[in-house]
């Protein structure tokens, strides 16, 4: 399967290397019309969408439930064709569809932790502001990241997302080193609404559910003495670029108690996908590890 494999990874490659290039608009209508083939066509992660979709909203009904999923898959499906150009493309290509507003002074070096949630904009944010620092000698920006299963790709990501100046830092790297990142006053991204198991995770509630959350921003945050600021990557009005919005510090936090920062920070996760719920990445099994002695809940 080695030949086959290595003729998708350069199907794959040449064809981001083609969309990266393309008209902005027409990746734009390209990404829809992937997005709404994945909506129609039975898979696993469709029917992920629609089970995460009606634990989340149960007022909604089943059309409505159907209306939100088809928008989610055309705006993940825009999302991902547009990585083409925010992974290959230039830095000009890449801050001419992201626009960022801080309500921070950027560069300042205080030690700061960016909550970036999983919205289909996320991964424009990081790189529009990875862009400005090497433009304006800010410190860099690091984010962590799950290994793909794919090494060909994951070593790629690393490579697109570090071209101008980040740095990718593996989920299981040594707390000492990340620590010093932090305390260097570099940017460092976390998207902590991803269930990654039970290790360092505890269970607090989002959208109503006991959900599997991860710890980190809390312990970090008090290790490091860094603040932590909510930074989200959302569609413009007039869906024809995003605007990355990075908040004042959350006020205090952390606090003595990890639980309840944790699930505070799924509060105000919660609230933004309230705003935007279709923009949300719907395609996680949020909800995949369960309490002792519950069912899943994708089954």
């Amino acid at each position: 399967m080695t030949w086959l494999q290595n003729l998708f990874n350069f199907l794959a490659l040449n064809l981001l290397r083609l969309f990266a290039f393309l008209p902005y608009s027409l990746t734009i209508y390209i990404g829809y019309g992937l997005g709404w083939l994945a909506a129609h066509i039975p898979n696993e992660r469709a029917r992920v969408v629609k089970t995460n979709l009606r634990l989340c909203f149960p007022n909604l009904n089943e059309q409505e439930i159907d209306a939100l999923a088809l928008e989610h898959w055309k705006l993940f499906g825009r999302s991902v064709i547009e990585r083409s150009r925010i992974w290959l493309g230039s830095g000009r290509q890449i801050t001419d569809i992201v626009t960022i507003r801080s309500a921070i002074t950027l560069g300042d070096r205080k030690p700061r932790l960016l909550i970036n949630p999983h919205f289909v904009g996320l991964e424009g944010g990081f790189m529009a502001l990875s862009v400005l620092a090497a433009e304006h000698d800010w410190p860099r920006g690091a984010g962590l990241y799950q290994n793909m299963k794919n090494p060909f790709f994951n070593q790629k990501m690393i490579e697109w997302r570090n071209r101008f100046g980040g740095k990718s830092i593996e989920r299981q790297s040594r707390l000492r080193d990340l620590i010093r990142e932090i305390q260097t006053g570099n940017f460092i991204f976390i998207a902590p609404d991803i269930d990654l198991g039970p290790r360092d995770s505890v269970f607090v509630p989002f959208f109503g559910i006991q959900t599997n959350t991860i710890t980190s921003v809390s312990r970090l945050a008090k290790l490091s003495g860094a603040e932590v600021c909510l930074m989200t990557t959302t569609l413009n009005p007039d869906r024809k670029g995003y605007t990355c919005n990075i908040s004042e510090p959350l006020p205090n936090f952390p606090s003595d108690d990890v639980e309840q920062d944790t699930a505070r920070l799924n509060r105000y996760i919660e609230d933004l996908v309230r705003e935007r719920p279709a923009e949300y990445y719907w395609v996680h099994k949020r909800f995949k590890h369960r309490p002792a002695g519950e069912p899943s809940l994708y089954n």
